[in-house]
């Protein structure tokens, strides 16, 4: 299979059902990496409550961040095995990666996978440190419906709230192709995850946009279909707006799957995602704008 092929292939297989034989050939690549993966590590009591970490076997210089990505696939599918090569992505980055399974439609509604989200992020804070990971530099990174997730959780403080517990501190959010305002809701299903009606609101993470929201990074693809790149515009648009600080980088010609499928050794020249999200990670915190880089972007 030639390298273009590849690139195809994997982002087709992202976007659509695809066999499982089709995602271990995707992440073949990704399994000789320099990280060590620690499999299948409860965080709750469900079956579905599950996680992989990716810990870098290089040693750092001192603790280094944490990145809690979460999968896509409409709220109704996916599963973290298939999303191997994000964790080794990160991992070889210099990151401890921790990528979880989750509660899915229609066993469960939103607040059935949100409180699953939920319960991830504190997992990878209170054990930060067993991963050689600083839980202060805690990111929260999703793709399509997972990016909508992990934006979800850290505008709307409801969810991390826990009694007793301090939230943990969120250094940033990472959205790749992410739904952050979409309403209105068309789709059948999707009426029933976030009904009854009066409750569409509470789905919108641009609805919970506050002065002090962390940092973000939303990646779109400007030819996205699935999930209109105006998601990613507006809420960087509303963060900025509140003086949060808002990187919004929209690749030219590319569609929804391409975002996460660049963070594959496949398809690693698709675009810059990887470059970007380390760039945003290592960026020192402090100053509020919105940087757009947008070269061609519809």
């Amino acid at each position: 299979m030639s390298r273009r092929a590849a690139v195809v292939h994997l982002a087709a297989l992202v976007t659509t059902a695809c066999s499982q034989a089709e995602f271990i050939a995707a992440n073949v690549p990704a399994a000789f990496g320099s990280y060590t993966r620690r499999a299948n590590i409860a965080y709750g009591t469900d079956p579905r409550q599950h996680l992989d970490v990716y810990i870098p076997d290089k040693p750092g210089a001192g603790p280094r961040p944490v990145v809690v990505f979460w999968h896509g696939g409409r709220w109704m599918s996916g599963d973290k095995a298939d999303y191997r090569f994000v964790g080794a992505a990160l991992a070889e980055t210099g990151y401890a990666a921790v990528v979880p399974n989750y509660r899915l439609y229609p066993r469960v509604k939103m607040a059935g996978f949100m409180d699953d989200a939920a319960l991830a992020a504190r997992w990878a804070a209170a054990h930060a440190g067993d991963i050689g990971a600083d839980r202060n530099r805690l990111y929260l990174m999703g793709h399509s419906s997972g990016a909508h997730m992990a934006a979800l959780l850290a505008l709307d403080e409801r969810y991390l709230a826990a009694a007793g517990q301090p939230a943990p501190r969120i250094a940033g959010v990472i959205g790749l192709s992410g739904a952050y305002d979409f309403l209105p809701l068309l789709e059948p299903y999707v009426q029933d995850i976030f009904g009854p009606p009066e409750r569409y609101p509470e789905s919108q993470p641009i609805n919970f946009v506050r002065p002090d929201a962390p940092p973000m990074l939303l990646v779109h693809g400007s030819r996205d279909e699935v999930v209109w790149p105006k998601n990613s515009r507006n809420l960087a648009t509303a963060l900025s707006a509140q003086g949060v600080s808002a990187t919004l980088k929209l690749y030219p010609r590319l569609a929804h799957a391409d975002t996460v499928a660049a963070l594959s050794a496949p398809a690693r020249g698709r675009a810059p995602t990887l470059a970007d999200i380390a760039a945003f990670v290592n960026a020192p915190r402090g100053q509020a704008a919105l940087e757009v880089a947008a070269k061609g972007a519809a």
